[in-house]
């Protein structure tokens, strides 16, 4: 891998991780300086979500601390200059996900572009 998309693909790693800490995910502010404004989801449950509906929740007051989640297997590729797809497998509190993430470098930094989880029994 060249040191360039190397450099691209732990940036995203990075903003995956920052995305992932239970800190950031309870500021509405934060999650949005991650999120992409064209950002589309595909949950583990099913469901589809988009910037708004993310910050919705995010920004609920009564949403309970989480647990941190627990990240192994992460590997990611530079699909085109300023676009990395991210995958790895997540266990939030037993709750277990194999996750692809496409981030996608702007002006302001790498967003979140696209984002999938997938339970494993």
């Amino acid at each position: 891998m060249a040191d360039e998309d190397e450099r691209a693909v732990q940036a995203a790693i990075a903003a995956e991780m920052r995305l992932l800490d239970p800190a950031v995910r309870a500021s509405p502010e934060l999650v949005s300086e991650l999120l992409d404004p064209d950002f589309t989801e595909i949950g583990a449950s099913g469901r589809r979500w988009d910037a708004t509906s993310i910050l919705t929740v995010t920004s609920a007051a009564s949403v309970d601390p989480e647990p941190p989640v627990e990240v192994s297997e992460m590997s990611g590729t530079v699909l085109a200059p300023g676009i990395v797809h991210l995958t790895y497998f997540a266990d939030h509190g037993g709750r277990r996900a194999w996750r692809s993430s496409l981030w996608r470098l702007t002006e302001t930094g790498w967003r979140l572009y696209f984002h999938q989880g997938t339970l494993v029994p």
